[in-house]
């Protein structure tokens, strides 16, 4: 059977479900329940096995959602004790945070030579993608909170038992935490600020270093990234697997009712996204005088495999590639584009801040101005350099989770949609990234003017 034929039938077995349910409610058709629940099961099984002729960690991704789903709605006792497969890759993510943040930093930071070199558009680039990521961090705030997504969510009495305190601290307070006095201590803590001012620190000596002695522990750096990435690689293998236990014990103990504020979840992304692109990215095209529909033509390659990769990364080598076309000398594009990845990931900026938000409301835990103050400058550290770790924002979203105290069990909710959040977040990547490098190009005099 071709690809093709597999989606079709899919399509077609899940719509046989989805009516057939509809018409049994109805009382137009008596159906048993153990005929509509072979039905979906087989619409399952086709996903799964288009899944495998595609080899697309995404699909098998959506199978573990649906499974999971599936079997929290047909057997609920079975359902919950398929949580060991998620807390499983929970503890896989964990590990892997503080020498991912160490290493990232680091190379982002003391292994840029170009920085010094490059000097006047370094800054300029730098002043501007740590706007951009700021805007976009306080529209995901906005969003979510004006959304309220998570409200409703309701926790197992064990998730809310987990829940630490949460003290009201003062100004003072909150800036003295930033700052680690042990660094063992913050990352057994889960004090990711504390280890990303570290990092920092760290790589700001380093960067002050002569040559000769800076470049071992540079190298022992960038081997640890890539280590990490690797590493990473490896455990997103087992997604399919962690989410078809998260969704499972999630809608095994709250039924399928917790599918609406999923559904609000991604609702308001989308939103937020595109409020993103029509409020700041289009605007500032249009303040630089780029012409649009060039450039547009120009990323609509790079942005499609953003799109079928959900990797950033993936898209980089099309997207210099167009930009030279578009215009933008090497020199630019070879410094401004690989920057941006470490700097520049608007679209998962915005769904980091918004994801964390979630995870507190679901948990019904109150975050006032001055912890959201302390998440936004969390977020804006921690979530550098890590354009090419699949499902990186996972990886930060839980860094910062754990350093609120937020309990674990609303990650599996966000664990369960996160392939179809992931998609349309990288896109904007890709955008911001590729619109940051001829603004900097137009502002060195280097970049096409729109006519009037």
């Amino acid at each position: 059977m071709t690809k093709q034929r597999l989606l079709i039938a899919f399509l077609v077995a899940c719509t046989a479900a989805v009516a057939l349910s509809l018409v049994s409610h109805a009382g137009i058709i008596r159906m048993s329940p153990t005929s509509l629940e072979t039905i979906r099961w087989l619409a399952i099984l086709l996903l799964a096995i288009y899944a495998t002729a595609r080899r697309s960690l995404t699909l098998w991704i959506l199978v573990g959602l649906f499974a999971g789903a599936e079997l929290g709605y047909d057997a609920p006792a079975t359902a919950v004790k398929c949580q060991i497969f998620g807390s499983i890759f929970l503890r896989l993510i964990k590990v892997i945070i503080a020498p991912l943040l160490f290493g990232t930093l680091v190379v982002g930071i003391a292994g840029h030579a170009e920085l010094k070199k490059v000097g006047r558009m370094a800054i300029k680039a730098l002043i501007y993608f740590e706007i951009v990521s700021t805007i976009a961090l306080i529209i995901g705030l906005i969003a979510i909170n004006i959304s309220r997504a998570g409200v409703g969510v309701r926790l197992s009495p064990q998730a809310n038992e987990q829940v630490l305190p949460t003290t009201n601290q003062s100004p003072s307070q909150l800036i003295l935490n930033v700052f680690p006095e042990n660094i063992a201590k913050s990352v057994a803590d889960g004090q990711i600020l504390q280890v990303v001012v570290f990092s920092i620190l760290f790589a700001i000596g380093l960067a002050l270093v002569k040559e000769p002695k800076r470049r071992p522990m540079v190298a022992f750096a960038e081997s640890l990234s890539e280590v990490m990435f690797k590493f990473t690689n490896i455990v997103m293998y087992t997604a399919p697997l962690g989410v078809f236990g998260a969704i499972a014990y999630t809608t095994g103990h709250m039924g399928l009712s917790v599918m609406l504020p999923l559904l609000k979840l991604l609702a308001t992304l989308y939103v937020a996204l595109i409020a993103f692109t029509l409020l700041v990215l289009l605007p500032i095209a249009l303040m630089v005088r780029i012409p649009l529909g060039k450039f547009l033509h120009a990323i609509a390659e790079p942005t499609t495999i953003a799109f079928g990769t959900s990797s950033s990364e993936a898209a980089l080598p099309s997207a210099m590639e167009e930009l030279e076309k578009f215009g933008i000398p090497r020199g630019i594009v070879a410094f401004v584009m690989p920057t941006g990845y470490s700097f520049n990931l608007a679209g998962s900026s915005l769904y980091e801040s918004l994801a964390v938000i979630f995870m507190a409301q679901a948990a019904g835990v109150h975050l006032g101005f001055g912890q959201q103050f302390v998440l936004l400058m969390t977020l804006l550290l921690s979530s550098k350099g890590t354009a090419g770790v699949a499902r990186a924002g996972l990886v930060i979203v839980l860094a910062a989770a754990v350093s609120m105290h937020l309990p674990m069990e609303p990650f599996y909710l966000l664990f369960g949609v996160d392939a179809l959040m992931d998609m349309v977040r990288t896109v904007v990547n890709v955008v911001g990234n590729c619109l940051a490098t001829v603004v900097v190009a137009r502002w060195e005099g280097e970049a096409p003017v729109a006519t009037d």
